[in-house]
């Protein structure tokens, strides 16, 4: 890992517990961002299929403009792959491995409100809202093709909620160290409230997060793992632990973390749980083909059950 990878990763845990990802990590990535801004702007290649498109396109949904970036073409017994960032990252930390799984995948990623190029939020979201903006984005790319979501950290939190009750489209899940089902819980715990010095700044701006902070105002309140069914999934954790900065409570943090991995697994009868040994928190950066094996993995299993 570079140093300014590397600096990034280590950002997105000080500032966000292991992986939810939010307060600051907008300003670690807005170098990746500015260096291909290029292409995020660049204007798509339209066909008469207002979703079989190539580059990057903004949708208006619910009156804000959302950014959608698309690639590959789509293969009649594959399902799209609908790539999910997590808090603070745009579309544009997932396009190396868009790339690469577009070689024989239709592959889309978007910037949820509030990230990237999409418009900022117009109050607090929740699951349910960001869902919403998601199901529009899936329609639009998708049609009536169906999805496998991959999302890393906040993102795969959302696709884990969003699957159970969209069992018709989503027909698989890869979830990349996802936020925890009970990160607000496994917070208290893991630091008190009597804590100083940098755990007390790390306890203080993750809890506001939760609760609905910049930079999308989302509420991500803790609750059980529902099922999506038998769907295959799998559950990527990461194996270098990080958290050095807060000593005394990384150990207890870490071990509620890998809880939280295995707590996904309950999204599916058919979930599968590894380990990037060599990977921090950001799994399809540090280790792409670890992801993209599993991607492709979930993918072709979901086309075989179609």
């Amino acid at each position: 890992m570079n140093h300014n990878r590397r600096l990034s990763a280590v950002i997105a845990v000080s500032c966000a517990i292991a992986g939810v990802g939010l307060v600051g990590c907008e300003e670690s990535t807005k170098s990746d961002s500015d260096a291909s801004a290029t292409r995020t702007t660049a204007a798509p290649k339209e066909t008469a299929d207002e979703g079989a498109f190539t580059g990057a396109k903004k949708f208006e949904i619910d009156g804000r403009s959302v950014n959608v970036s698309c690639s590959g073409a789509p293969a009649d017994d594959r399902p799209v792959i609908v790539l999910m960032a997590g808090g603070g990252d745009g579309l544009e930390k997932m396009a190396g491995i868009q790339k690469t799984l577009s070689g024989k995948n239709r592959v889309c990623s978007y910037d949820r409100l509030g990230e990237g190029a999409s418009d900022q939020p117009d109050g607090t979201q929740t699951i349910r809202s960001t869902g919403k903006v998601l199901t529009s984005v899936i329609d639009r790319v998708a049609g009536d093709r169906p999805v496998v979501l991959a999302g890393h950290s906040l993102g795969g939190l959302i696709a884990a909620r969003y699957a159970p009750d969209h069992r018709d489209r989503v027909k698989g899940l890869v979830l990349m160290d996802a936020t925890s089902p009970t990160q607000t819980a496994d917070l208290n715990k893991g630091i008190p409230e009597s804590a100083t010095g940098p755990a007390a700044e790390l306890r203080a701006r993750t809890l506001a997060i939760l609760q609905g902070g910049k930079p999308e105002r989302l509420m991500v309140p803790d609750g059980e793992v529902r099922s999506a069914g038998d769907i295959p999934v799998e559950v990527i954790r990461h194996g270098k632990r990080y958290l050095e900065q807060v000593p005394d409570y990384g150990p207890d943090l870490e071990r509620a973390w890998s809880n939280g991995q295995r707590a996904w697994r309950g999204v599916s009868s058919r979930s599968r749980l590894s380990t990037a040994t060599e990977s921090e928190h950001y799994i399809y950066v540090d280790q792409p083909d670890v992801a993209v094996r599993a991607i492709e993995r979930v993918t072709s299993q979901a086309a075989d059950r179609a």
